[in-house]
């Protein structure tokens, strides 16, 4: 059995839950933030039998999407009466971290 663990950008989380469940998997989603932008993300918890980890990681890869985004940075330090205008930087967002975990032992109660 393995676990699968799945971070991904909040805007896929929704999608993807939904194509795991028609295809009959179940998914735990737990609210997470981190990152270099610090923005929402879920993470999604998936347990499935060995041979049934493949066709959950094609389902992850065709929901979640990279993007770009486009940010303000911080603005420096300055000096009373100096203006600073920042230019926006260009992000890349969203897509899959995806983490693999052999399991052990199950239970349910």
């Amino acid at each position: 059995m393995k676990l699968i663990m799945s971070i991904v950008n909040t805007d896929d989380a929704r999608g993807l839950i939904q194509a795991l469940m028609g295809k009959g998997f179940r998914a735990t989603v737990i609210s997470t933030t981190g990152g270099f932008l610090r923005e929402g993300n879920s993470t999604v918890l998936i347990g499935v039998e060995d041979d049934q980890a493949a066709s959950v990681l094609d389902i992850i890869q065709e929901n979640c999407h990279t993007r770009i985004q486009y940010v303000n940075p911080l603005p420096p330090a300055i000096e009373p009466g100096e203006l600073y205008m920042p230019t926006p930087m260009e992000v890349e967002v969203g897509g899959a971290t995806v983490f693999i975990f052999r399991v052990d032992r199950f239970e349910k109660y």
